[in-house]
C-alpha cells in the first residue's frame, strides 16, 4: 500500500496542528495492526510498519524459533527455521511480509478514525496548554447558566466553560445569561470530558488583579502590592509600598480624583477598599491597618502579639461588624491583635492586669479563616 498524498497529509497536520508525525505514525501502526488481525482473524503475531521515507505500509508476520512447535501460528521449529536460513537459532524471530487482499478499504477508513481522534486529543492538549497559561490571571467571561448555587461562565474566545462555585461568587451579585464579567483563574486542570476551570470573584487576587489591570505604577512595577486581605463583599485591606521615595504609592492607587480606586470599587459592587502604605515595622503597619480606626496607643508582646487602644467611641469601628476590620488587619500583618478601648485600658491599669492578647485576638491563619476547598 503505498500513497504519497498520504504522507503529505500527515507532514501537513504535523505544521498545522502540532501533532509530532512520529506519534501519529506510531498511533497508525497499533490502529491498522489491530484492523489487520480483526479483518483476517488471525492468530499469528502480526505487525503493521509505516516507513515515511519510502511511503510504504507493509504488513508483517512474526514467529518464534523454537524446539518444539505448541502454536504453529506463532512458532516455528528449528529444523524448519534453518531451510530458511541456516543461521536463524532458537529464540529467534522469523519475519514475513504478507500480502493482504483487500486490506487496503480497511486501512484507510480506520487511519481515518485514528487520524480524527489524534486531532480531538491534540486540540484536548492545546486547550488545556493555554488555559493553564491564563490560570493565576484575571480574564473576561460571559455567563452561560446557573445550576442551583453554582454560575458557569464562558471564557471569551473559546468555547470553554469555567465553574463559579458560590464561595468564588460576590455575596449579593446577580449573574445573568449573556452577562460579560471579569473573574480571577484559581485552577484549571484536565478532567474526564474536558478541562476542568475553577474561577473566582471574592478571592484577594481577584481584587489584586484589578488593580495591576487599573494602575499602571503596579502592573509595571513602580508600585508593589506587599499584602492583600478580604472578606468579599465587606472590605479589602491592601498594603502598598513604592521602591523609589518619588513615587506616592497611595496616590498612584487612588489617581485623579480617586479615578482608579473608584473604578475598582465599582467593579466590585461597592466594597471598601482601605489602601495604606505598608511598613516593616510591626507597630506601624498594624496602626495602618486598623485604618479607618483611629489608635491612640500601640505595644508588642511575644509571638507578635499587639495591643491596640483606641478612643471609646471608636471601638466599634475599630474592631468592625463582627469583628471583621480587627480579622482583616491581623491577616493583612500576619500579627495576633487585641484592641481595647481607652477606658478598659485605664481599668485594667488600676487592676496592674493589663495582658497583650485576649479578648479580640485573631490569628493569621489564612486556610481556617477564608474556606477556599476545592469545588471539583
Amino acid at each position: 500500500m503505498v500513497s504519497k498524498e498520504f504522507f503529505n497529509a500527515l507532514e501537513q497536520l504535523e505544521q498545522e496542528k502540532k501533532i509530532k508525525k512520529e506519534d501519529l505514525i506510531a498511533s497508525l501502526e497499533t490502529a491498522l495492526t489491530t484492523a489487520y488481525k480483526r479483518q483476517y482473524n488471525t492468530a499469528f503475531s502480526a505487525a503493521v510498519r509505516i516507513n515515511p521515507e519510502k511511503h510504504t505500509i507493509r504488513v508483517y508476520s512474526y514467529r518464534t524459533v523454537v524446539e518444539e512447535v505448541n502454536d504453529p501460528d506463532k512458532e516455528i521449529s528449528l529444523q524448519d527455521a534453518k531451510l530458511l536460513k541456516k543461521s536463524l537459532k532458537l529464540g529467534d524471530t522469523i519475519e514475513k511480509e504478507e500480502a493482504p487482499k483487500e486490506f487496503g478499504r480497511v486501512a484507510i477508513q480506520t487511519a481515518k478514525q485514528v487520524i480524527m481522534q489524534r486531532l480531538r486529543e491534540a486540540e484536548k492538549e492545546n486547550t488545556i496548554k493555554e488555559l493553564a497559561e491564563k490560570e493565576e490571571k484575571l480574564i473576561t467571561a460571559v455567563v452561560r447558566r446557573t445550576e442551583g448555587l453554582n454560575v458557569f461562565v464562558e471564557i471569551a474566545g473559546t468555547m470553554i466553560e469555567a465553574l463559579m462555585n458560590d464561595k468564588d461568587q460576590l455575596p449579593g451579585e446577580k449573574y445573568v445569561q449573556g452577562q460579560r464579567i471579569k473573574v480571577f483563574v484559581k485552577k484549571v486542570k484536565e478532567g474526564m470530558h474536558g478541562p476542568l476551570v475553577q474561577v473566582s470573584r471574592s478571592c484577594p487576587e481577584f481584587v489584586e488583579k484589578l488593580m495591576e489591570l487599573e494602575i499602571p505604577e503596579i502592573a509595571n512595577g513602580e508600585v508593589e502590592i506587599k499584602a492583600i486581605a478580604r472578606e468579599a463583599g465587606l472590605r479589602t485591606k491592601v498594603a502598598v509600598f513604592a521602591p523609589n521615595p518619588n513615587v506616592d504609592a497611595i496616590g498612584a492607587c487612588l489617581g485623579n480624583k480617586s479615578m482608579r480606586i473608584n473604578t475598582i470599587i465599582s467593579e466590585i459592587n461597592g466594597e471598601k477598599i482601605d489602601l495604606m502604605e505598608y511598613s516593616d515595622d510591626i507597630e506601624t503597619f498594624v496602626l495602618r491597618a486598623l485604618s479607618p480606626a483611629q489608635v491612640t496607643g500601640i505595644s508588642v508582646g511575644e509571638d507578635n502579639k499587639i495591643l491596640a487602644v483606641v478612643p471609646d467611641d471608636k471601638l466599634s469601628l475599630a474592631i468592625g461588624k463582627k469583628g471583621h476590620n480587627v480579622r482583616l488587619a491581623a491577616k493583612l500583618t500576619g500579627a495576633k491583635i487585641d484592641v481595647k478601648s481607652q477606658s478598659e485600658i485605664d481599668k485594667l491599669e488600676e487592676e496592674k492586669q493589663v495582658e497583650v492578647g485576649s479578648e479580640y485576638e485573631y490569628s493569621n491563619d489564612l486556610d481556617n479563616f477564608f474556606d477556599d476547598d476545592d469545588n471539583e
